[in-house]
């Protein structure tokens, strides 16, 4: 069941028109059509006073590229939020911290965020010292601007509000939600190229299933990603298994 009052994210950026072929489509856009969710992008742009609508000047100090100015990104931000802004503000950079499946259930419990899409060399710093309330990374790498970003944290938060995926439980299914990779999953049919679909998931005996799925988990999670499993939360049977992988392998 959705939520009787929609999350709201408001999202300042230099091209809006990113933005709306991704919000018609699958989960966004039936989020959007139940009332879960609401979206306003809105273009910094149109906050500008210059004739020529300049968003960026180079940096003082010098170097390459350009930076973002403060004038028309308080505007835009104060303008739609208010002084001070009523909702958080996150700036999407590769400075910021690493954003997780738990960062994103964080997110998701708040009533209405702000992404700030970042572009060229950046903002001035002035807007990370006095506007910005957090800063969210989605991966160690570079990319041209903060909308691909700002539309991961989107839809990873929007995918977690009550009623947006037919199975409630499902984000809970997900890889990462409990610390470990997902299992693997097959459908029909039931033999292809040779290749069949494992016998215990075609038994219809629940318990060797979960049981099943729950190794492969932790199978998947040790071969490509150790370092999770630190984290976890593992049973001394579990933990003894992976011993005995970890033997194995030596």
């Amino acid at each position: 069941m959705t939520s009787p009052f929609p999350m709201r994210f408001d999202i300042f950026t230099l091209f809006p028109e990113v933005f709306q072929p991704y919000l018609v489509v699958s989960i966004l856009a039936r989020a959007r059509r139940q009332g879960a969710v609401e979206v306003q992008v809105h273009n910094i742009r149109d906050w500008t006073t210059d004739r020529h609508h300049v968003v960026d000047d180079e940096p003082y100090g010098g170097g390459g590229g350009m930076v973002m100015k403060p004038e028309p990104i308080f505007a835009a931000v104060e303008g739609v939020l208010g002084r001070p802004p009523r909702a958080p503000v996150i700036l999407l950079t590769p400075q910021g911290r690493p954003f997780t499946q738990a960062v994103a259930r964080e997110l998701a419990r708040l009533p209405h965020i702000a992404l700030l899409c970042g572009r060229y060399e950046g903002v001035d710093e002035r807007v990370r010292q006095h506007l910005v309330t957090d800063e969210i990374s989605i991966g160690d790498y570079v990319l041209t601007g903060g909308e691909l970003a700002a539309l991961v944290v989107l839809d990873a938060v929007t995918r977690l509000l009550p009623g947006v995926l037919g199975d409630p439980d499902a984000p809970a299914k997900d890889s990462h939600a409990a610390g470990l990779l997902e299992h693997p999953h097959y459908t029909r049919p039931p033999v292809f190229r040779g290749w069949e679909v494992p016998e215990v998931l075609r038994s219809g005996d629940h318990g060797r299933i979960a049981r099943w799925r729950r190794e492969q988990s932790l199978r998947r999670t040790w071969e490509r990603r150790p370092d999770l499993l630190a984290q976890a939360d593992l049973t001394p049977e579990e933990r003894a298994l992976i011993a005995r992988w970890q033997t194995k392998e030596r």
